[in-house]
C-alpha cells in the first residue's frame, strides 16, 4: 500500500492544471472539476445568424444552448462570462499567452523561473502574424499610425494548423490553440484521477486543517479527504466555496470588464480572423481586434451580417470594488472605471473612423467580463509562503482570487506561473 501523500486540486483551468501536473507524482493527486467534457461550438454561424431576426435569442444566458461549457451571470451593469467544464475558461479564452505580473512583483514576488519554464514547455508563438489577412495586417498598421504601439499577441497555439476561422473563443476546430486540458491529460497519464460533475460545496476544517472535502458528484452528496487541498475553481467559484466554509473573503472582486465598439465595413472579413491578434496596452485598458459572439447574438444593435462588422475591443482594468456570495454578484462599474471606458470607447472610435467608419453609423456592444478575481488578493505578508494566514495550513488557493489588482490584460500565463510558484513551494 502506498504511503504517498493525497492531494485534491478543486478545478481543471489555468491554476488548477498546473497545480494538478505538478504535484502528481510528488502526491496521488486527484482532480474535481464541476463541469464534464468540453463541447465546441459546432452549428454554422450562418443559419445561427438568420434566426436573430425571429427573436429566438432572448437573453444572454441562453448561450449555453451554443456553447453549453459557458455560464453566464447577470450584475446590475453587466453579463459576466466563464468557463465551467475539464479546461476551465481556458477553453473559452483565445489563447493569449501575455505576461503582466507587475502587481505581483510589487510585493516581492519573483516569477521569473516560473515564466521561463511555461515558455519553454508549451506552445508560446508570435508566429500566427505571418498567416494575418490583409484586413489585420492593415488594422495593425492603423494602430501603428496612431501612436499605439500595438504588440503582435503571443498565443498558445500550432500557428501552422490555424485556419484564420475566427472560432477561437467558441471551440477551435484545427486543434491549433493549446488549453489547459493538455496539462490534466498529461496529469492523468503519470497516475491522478479524474473527477467530473463534481461541485465542490464546503470543507470541513478542525484545528487549522481541512478534514473533508463535500462535493455534489453527479448530484449526490461524497466526501472527500486528503493530506493537501488546492482550490483552483475560479475567482467567483472559490471565493464561494471558502465562505461556506466559513472563511472570510474581501470585497475587492475585480472583472476586467470588455465592452466593443463596432461598425459597418463591408466585406471586412474579420469574423474570419484570429481573435486578438495583437493589443495595444494603455494605460488602464487594452486595445485589440475582436469578433464579439455574445453581442452577436443577443445585443440588438449587431443585427449585420458577421463579415461585414469592424470590431475593437475594450478591456479594462477596473476597481476592485465588488462581491459575490454564491446567490448574487454585487459588481458595478465606479465612476473612475466610467471615465476610463469612455476614454477608451473615444480612442476606438476614432480607429474606427480611420477605416472608413463614420462615428454616427458605430454602435456598442455588450458590457461583459470573464476575469474575475481578487477576493483574497496576495499582500506582502504572503510574498514568501503564497498562503493567507485565514486559510487552514493544508489549504492554497491558486487562481484568480489571490490575484492583488485587476490586470485589464489577459491573466491566463500569470495565473498559470503563479500556480507553478506555489506547487513549487508544496
Amino acid at each position: 500500500m502506498s504511503n504517498k501523500k493525497t492531494a485534491l486540486v478543486v478545478g481543471s483551468g489555468a491554476g488548477g492544471a498546473v497545480i494538478a501536473r505538478e504535484l502528481q507524482g510528488r502526491y496521488q493527486v486527484t482532480i474535481l472539476e464541476e463541469g464534464g467534457d468540453f463541447k465546441p461550438f459546432s452549428l454554422p454561424i450562418g443559419k445561427l445568424a438568420a434566426l436573430r431576426r425571429t427573436g429566438v435569442f432572448l437573453a444572454e444566458r441562453m448561450i449555453r444552448l451554443l456553447l453549453p461549457n459557458m455560464r453566464v451571470e447577470k450584475t446590475k451593469d453587466m453579463v459576466l462570462v466563464r468557463g465551467i467544464g475539464l479546461g476551465g475558461t481556458s477553453t473559452l479564452a483565445t489563447g493569449n499567452a501575455v505576461r503582466y505580473d507587475g502587481s505581483i512583483r510589487a510585493l516581492g514576488i519573483d516569477l521569473d523561473e516560473q515564466f521561463e519554464e511555461l515558455y519553454r514547455e508549451l506552445p508560446i508563438t508570435t508566429e500566427h502574424q505571418k498567416h494575418w489577412t490583409d484586413s489585420t495586417r492593415k488594422m495593425f498598421q492603423m494602430f501603428e499610425q496612431m501612436g499605439l504601439n500595438p504588440l503582435v499577441t503571443p498565443k498558445l497555439m500550432w500557428a501552422p494548423q490555424c485556419v484564420e476561422c475566427g472560432h477561437c473563443a467558441i471551440g477551435c476546430p484545427t486543434g491549433a490553440k493549446w488549453d489547459t486540458r493538455a496539462l490534466v491529460e498529461e496529469a492523468v497519464k503519470n497516475g491522478a484521477s479524474l473527477v467530473t460533475d463534481c461541485r465542490v460545496t464546503g470543507l470541513d476544517i478542525e484545528n487549522k486543517t481541512v478534514k473533508a472535502v463535500h462535493a455534489l458528484h453527479h448530484g449526490r452528496r461524497e466526501t472527500y479527504q486528503a493530506d493537501l487541498v488546492i482550490l483552483s475553481a475560479g475567482g467567483l467559484g472559490t471565493p464561494v466555496i471558502l465562505q461556506h466554509s466559513g472563511i472570510p473573503t474581501s470585497g475587492s472582486l475585480f472583472v476586467d470588464p470588455v465592452l466593443c465598439v463596432a461598425g459597418p465595413r463591408e466585406g471586412l472579413g474579420q469574423d474570419r480572423q484570429l481573435l486578438m491578434p495583437f493589443i495595444s496596452q494603455q494605460d488602464g485598458f487594452i486595445l485589440s481586434p475582436y469578433m464579439d459572439y455574445l453581442s452577436f447574438f443577443f445585443n440588438r444593435s449587431w443585427r449585420l451580417p458577421m463579415r461585414n462588422i469592424a470590431s475593437i475591443m475594450i478591456k479594462l482594468a477596473d476597481e476592485e470594488t465588488g462581491d459575490t456570495d454564491g446567490r448574487r454578484i454585487d459588481k458595478s462599474m465606479s465612476s473612475d472605471d466610467q471615465r476610463q471606458m469612455d476614454k477608451a470607447v473615444d480612442m476606438s472610435r476614432e480607429i474606427l473612423e480611420r477605416m472608413g467608419v463614420p462615428e454616427k453609423e458605430q454602435f456598442l456592444g455588450t458590457l461583459n467580463a470573464g476575469h474575475p478575481g481578487g477576493m483574497l488578493p496576495l499582500t506582502e505578508k504572503e510574498r514568501d509562503t503564497l498562503h493567507h494566514s485565514v486559510l487552514p495550513d493544508n489549504l492554497y488557493v491558486a487562481d484568480a482570487t489571490i490575484l492583488p489588482r485587476s490586470m485589464g490584460n489577459p491573466p491566463m500565463l500569470t495565473i498559470m506561473a503563479l500556480a507553478r510558484k506555489i506547487a513549487a513551494l508544496l
